[in-house]
């Protein structure tokens, strides 16, 4: 070992030193102001959103935005699992990308509540027996989740964050050779996503839609302890590690933008961040010029929409409510006074809750 390499490793000791102890005020710090909490609500979205972006604004690299988002994520998970190790949400099995979304926004210091359903990660969060939920909400290719906004209708769960998530598939099998794959299973919307990809790579591989992505890797890892298969899964390279697969190819996705959105589903209401959107779900009169009527104050208070979808009421036929998505939080004078003004417009108005935008 060069003297010069060992001057570097030993400044690197002494910074890792640094930072171990500076760490450790910072745990010891959180749970001073957690025993001064006085409502029981151990996770504050808005803070952490706060912390992120100001460190993300500070950061002179090398480091990237996502690493230092990721990093102290980790920092803050650990030191709030001082307080308590919260309890998420979410579609399983492990592998999903709604476990990788969880992961983005609580990092480690979280217990996994694995659901077999998006209507099941509503119940445990409503029931008590999960602190907070994360199911996907819209892909950037396939659009709306509708299970996911038809539960927010008559859920009374309010949205407390958003993440995004890059979404990068694999095909992954117990086979070596891509050529002898003869069947491919995964959730319906990621055989969507790389349907042009199958099409010319697998032409003639049978696809099957099953729950989600991860349970179609564990599929295959269960078919070949019994029987050996010429089966694939369209999955995360994390399910690839946790269902021992091979990956034969990455990056099949026909859109290399392909991202996947999430709402975390809780019991409390969230203050402002500075950087907010607001949820709420809405219904018109059946007469002409209804929903313009009804989006008009939102121009007027200067309130910019940011998302309109409409989705049947399952309650009458033909009949409609409008899920919207506006910047900013309804705490603040203008998107409060385009809110009161819309209620007395709508037939129907739900605030599903207002929370800090998502962060890479």
């Amino acid at each position: 070992m060069s003297d010069l390499l060992k001057q570097f490793r030993d400044k690197i000791d002494a910074i890792d030193a640094q930072v171990l102890a500076l760490v450790n005020e910072r745990a010891k710090l959180a749970r001073e102001i957690g025993h001064l909490k006085d409502d029981g609500v151990i996770y504050r979205p808005e803070r952490e959103a706060q912390i992120i972006r100001r460190l993300q604004a500070e950061n002179q690299g090398p480091l990237a935005p996502e690493a230092v988002s990721h990093i102290f994520r980790a920092v803050m998970s650990n030191c709030r699992a001082l307080e308590k190790e919260l309890a998420i949400a979410f579609l399983g099995p492990l592998g999903t990308y709604s476990e990788e979304a969880a992961l983005k926004q609580f990092g480690e210091g979280r217990q996994a509540v694995v659901c077999g359903s998006i209507d099941e990660v509503f119940r445990t969060v409503e029931a008590g027996q999960a602190d907070y939920g994360v199911v996907p909400v819209e892909n950037s290719t396939e659009g709306a989740v509708g299970i996911t906004l038809d539960l927010l209708l008559g859920s009374a769960l309010q949205v407390v964050g958003e993440i995004t998530l890059p979404v990068h598939h694999c095909l992954l099998s117990a086979q070596q050779d891509l050529n002898q794959i003869t069947h491919v299973f995964s959730h319906a919307q990621s055989l969507s996503q790389c349907h042009e990809w199958l099409n010319k790579v697998l032409p003639n591989a049978q696809r099957e839609a099953v729950t989600s992505n991860a349970r179609a890797a564990q599929m295959i890892h269960e078919l070949v302890a019994t029987q050996g298969t010429f089966a694939a899964a369209i999955a995360s390279k994390r399910a690839a590690e946790l269902f021992d697969l091979n990956i034969l190819a990455e990056n099949i996705e026909d859109d290399p933008k392909n991202t996947t959105r999430f709402l975390v589903l809780g019991n409390h209401a969230v203050a402002p961040s500075g950087q907010d959107k607001t949820s709420l779900v809405m219904s018109a009169h059946n007469q002409p010029g209804a929903v313009l009527q009804l989006l008009e104050p939102l121009s007027r208070h200067g309130v910019s929409m940011t998302k309109l979808e409409s989705r049947p009421s399952r309650q009458n036929l033909w009949n409609y409510v409008f899920f919207v998505d506006i910047e900013g939080h309804q705490q603040q004078p203008a998107v409060q006074a385009a809110l009161q003004e819309l209620a007395t417009r709508a037939t129907f108005l739900k605030v599903l809750g207002s929370y800090p935008t998502a962060i890479i």
